[in-house]
């Protein structure tokens, strides 16, 4: 098997709604539509996000992003409207966890400087 894609998807109550703070969490409003109540955003060739309105789940769902450095994600997201604890160290990395209206887990990670 050789996987080409890979999607995460992160379920929520009220897709108006969470198209906005995904739209401020990625500064882009989704790149497709595939079909009602789906939203996605392709942050590369290789990988995205779905965001799929599911009430019955909504809220248990989780991904991790790397990205070059959590500090400055940390203050792009207050910037965006987005509240966070900040950027924590963690045993290898660095962490910034935060989470949607819905209570899904989102957490950045970059390597310790």
């Amino acid at each position: 098997m050789t996987i080409t894609r890979l999607l995460a998807q992160m379920t929520v109550s009220d897709l108006p709604a969470a198209e906005r703070w995904y739209g401020r969490l990625f500064g882009t409003g989704p790149d497709a539509r595939p079909m009602d109540g789906l939203l996605e955003w392709h942050l590369s060739p290789a990988f995205g996000v779905q965001v799929y309105v599911e009430p019955d789940r909504a809220g248990r769902s989780s991904m991790v992003l790397g990205v070059d450095d959590v500090t400055a994600e940390a203050g792009r997201l207050t910037a965006a409207a987005i509240d966070h604890d900040g950027a924590q160290d963690a045993t290898t990395v660095r962490i910034l966890p935060l989470t949607d209206a819905d209570g899904n887990r989102i957490v950045f990670t970059s390597p310790l400087r």
